[in-house]
């Protein structure tokens, strides 16, 4: 049996309500469920906005893992990080947000779950907001453990409250990379800090306490050009430390290579108490580097005995979506680090060691789910590993004690869902799932998910239906139709709270999201064949099911159907408003996408555009200039009603774009309107924002196809006036 279709199980099945934009964004948002060492019980936060409010509320629970019975823990907004403490069942680690002492800094603080207001006690003081804990129990006692944040060139913690504002605003740079996704670079730097906390022995009658011992230490600062976590993603999933507490791993882009150009980066091995500066494990003159393995680093972990380190690398060096392979590297060894499964045609995104350090789970995107995978740590290269999980999508997971894992995921149908899974035998138990719960989800369930495949170009496209509340296949629906970004990404079986495919479904649609070529988690070649193709077979493919949905389901209405795509998605919006298939739609929405060809060299991530079109901007103009949706034989055909998104603080897409689009549209005289957010960057995140980023998004949508019933959003929802100097 599938794994929705255990879901299914303690799903709620039947309802006909709607989820509704405000229903997405007040759901509650949960973390990942972290067992305690017996697995008797896990940790989780769960944050919740309201509009009521404007504000949001977060607490912290824990989980039954045997009856699934959740109680609260504490809702005290500050504690913004926790977790167990050693190997103790009740013991707790947290980081609380503020400091009485240092304005903008942290504390952390050890609590137990058997009274937690009251056992809780300070154990150290952060003297800037550093997050990302991780901990190791030392031969003696002691706790070693980890936490990052910014630093200043001096290797010092950077603390925004007590830093001196300059008399000038300017910045000056001598290199490329000024700025990079919603941030201007400046000297300051990510760094990992390391600390222990002793453990003071009390008097007689009375409880033993942790301390810190001195101060931080900055790990990452001794070597020039060193930033671990990598912005602007990275977290503590960059960084780890042995379970003697003695040795920290973690990533950085290569120092010696201009960041704008290369996507390469390396996992450097250092001394807790910062005795040695960092050293490269798998550098260009590291002993044991793969030959011709240069590209991008990631997820380094210790195994369990501490001897050898598990971590994921790309190729290429200038290619982000190139496939990770798995290597296991021996401490102090001088032969070649071994590849794991290297001719497995699947690019893992994480990996951990099993219990008894024989194993490595990997978690891996494969055929629009994320499921996971489990294969032997000394794995030939034509081994095959065999996933244990099925639908949905893994968010994290966990060893337990009985040899099961503990998994928190998503699917299209539920925001968060928590189930034991154990390899050779799959799922074993649910334990939670958020649409069984949650009021404003309870109508969703796996029946309102299907999918088809379809011949496209060149090999068989999967694509995803989803369907309104109350679908009925005797009536007809409108097709919306979703494009993804990337463009080496999928539209997987997961939750978003931005392009939540239910949200829009609900509005009276029945969404088809296909996977074309560029599409990640089908191999390699899916993947890799839009590099300098754009606009050929990725167009293709979605006029090939577009062509097949109209002639294959009775249920959709092509002849009213709409189009929305972000990203790379956007660009394909643009592209297919001058071209044939944009003549298919009557309304179009293209967020944050990508317009006049040549201003691709504005971006910051120089790797990309050269990868993705075969060259550099003066070398291989012709490259970038095939498939440019502002020529003019394309704005010539323009002439489908169109919604573009640009926020201002997209650097990797610069605002320009939108404005020069939303220029010629409306100078060729096309109905269109363009959306800015001054403060938002590729996504959408503010809590307000996205609620007028929906009004608008879904209130364009229905206008042109027709959609006017009850529940239904309208471009009249939104309370920000309309700027129009039309005379």
């Amino acid at each position: 049996m599938r794994l929705f279709e255990w879901m299914a199980l303690g799903s709620i099945v039947g309802s006909a309500v709607a989820l509704t934009p405000e229903q997405l964004i007040t759901a509650p948002r949960r973390s990942e469920a972290i067992p305690n060492p017996s697995g008797e019980v896990a940790l989780f936060s769960t944050s919740q906005y309201s509009f009521e409010s404007h504000k949001t509320s977060s607490w912290w629970s824990l989980l039954d893992l045997e009856s699934g019975k959740i109680t609260q823990l504490t809702n005290d907004s500050n504690v913004s990080e926790l977790i167990w403490l050693g190997s103790t069942d009740s013991g707790l680690l947290y980081i609380n947000g503020t400091n009485a002492d240092i304005p903008g800094g942290a504390e952390v603080w050890v609590s137990d779950t058997s009274d937690f207001v009251h056992s809780a006690y300070k154990a150290a003081s952060l003297p800037a907001p550093l997050s990302g804990l991780k901990t190791a129990i030392t031969k003696s006692g002691d706790i070693n453990f980890l936490v990052y944040g910014e630093s200043y060139g001096n290797g010092t913690a950077y603390n925004e409250e007590l830093a001196a504002t300059p008399l000038s605003s300017a910045r000056i740079y001598d290199s490329i990379y000024t700025r990079h996704w919603d941030t201007w670079l400046t000297t300051r730097f990510n760094a990992v800090f390391s600390g222990s906390l002793r453990k003071k022995r009390a008097g007689q009658g009375a409880t033993s306490r942790y301390t810190c011992n001195g101060s931080l230490k900055n790990l990452v600062a001794a070597v020039k050009n060193l930033e671990s976590p990598s912005p602007p993603f990275g977290d503590a999933s960059d960084y780890d430390i042995s379970p003697n507490g003695k040795l920290v791993a973690f990533k950085s882009k290569a120092p010696e290579l201009p960041r704008a150009n290369n996507t390469a980066s390396y996992i450097y091995l250092v001394p807790h108490d910062g005795s040695k500066k960092p050293v490269a494990i798998n550098g260009p003159d590291s002993p044991g580097t793969p030959e011709d393995i240069k590209g991008d680093s990631s997820s380094p972990v210790f195994s369990p005995d501490g001897r050898r380190i598990a971590y994921l690398q790309m190729k290429d060096v200038a290619y982000e979506s190139d496939r990770r392979t798995l290597y296991v590297y021996t401490i102090d060894s001088k032969e070649t680090i071994p590849s794991l499964a290297k001719d497995w045609d699947r690019s893992p995104s994480a990996v951990k060691w099993s219990a008894d350090g024989k194993h490595l789970f990997a978690n891996t995107e494969d055929h629009a789910r994320t499921r996971l995978f489990l294969l032997p740590a000394n794995a030939g290269d034509d081994f095959t590993p065999k996933n244990f999980t099925n639908g949905g999508s893994v968010s994290a997971y966990y060893n337990l004690p009985n040899g099961e894992v503990l998994v928190s995921g998503t699917a299209i149908w539920t925001s968060w869902t928590v189930y034991t899974t154990k390899p050779g035998k799959g799922l074993t138990k649910i334990l939670f799932s958020a649409n069984a719960v949650d009021p404003g989800l309870k109508g969703l369930s796996p029946a309102d998910v299907d999918e088809f495949h379809y011949k496209g170009n060149w090999t068989d496209i999967q694509s995803w239906l989803i369907y309104p509340p109350g679908f009925d296949k005797s009536k007809k629906y409108p097709l919306l139709f979703y494009i993804h970004g990337g463009p080496q990404g999928a539209w997987g079986d997961s939750w978003s709270s931005r392009w939540n495919y239910k949200a829009f479904a609900d509005q009276g649609y029945v969404v088809v999201a296909p996977n074309p070529t560029g599409s990640t988690g089908f191999g390699d070649k899916l993947t890799d064949m839009i590099t300098n193709n754009w606009g050929s077979y990725p167009y293709d493919d979605l006029v090939k099911c577009w062509e097949y949905v109209r002639d294959n389901f009775d249920f959709i209405d092509t002849d009213h159907g709409v189009a929305a795509g972000a990203s790379y998605g956007g660009f394909m919006i643009n592209w297919i408003q001058g071209n044939p298939l944009g003549r298919e739609f009557k309304a179009l929405v293209s967020h944050d996408g990508t317009f006049v060809a040549d201003a691709k060299i504005s971006t910051e991530e120089l790797w990309f555009i050269e990868h993705d079109f075969n060259g550099t901007f003066w070398a291989n103009r012709d490259n970038y200039r095939r498939w440019d949706p502002s020529s003019p034989e394309h704005i010539l055909q323009f002439d489908t009603p169109q919604l573009i998104i640009h926020s201002s603080k997209d650097y990797r897409l610069p605002v320009s774009e939108g404005l020069a689009l939303f220029n010629v549209l409306q100078e060729r005289g096309v109905p269109s309107r363009l959306l800015n957010f001054p403060d938002e960057n590729h996504w959408v995140l503010n809590k307000e924002n996205s609620l007028v980023w929906h009004q608008q998004v879904l209130g364009w949508l229905n206008k042109y196809s027709g959609i006017d019933a009850p529940g239904t959003v309208s471009l009249n929802d939104t309370t920000i006036p309309v700027v129009d100097y039309d005379p």
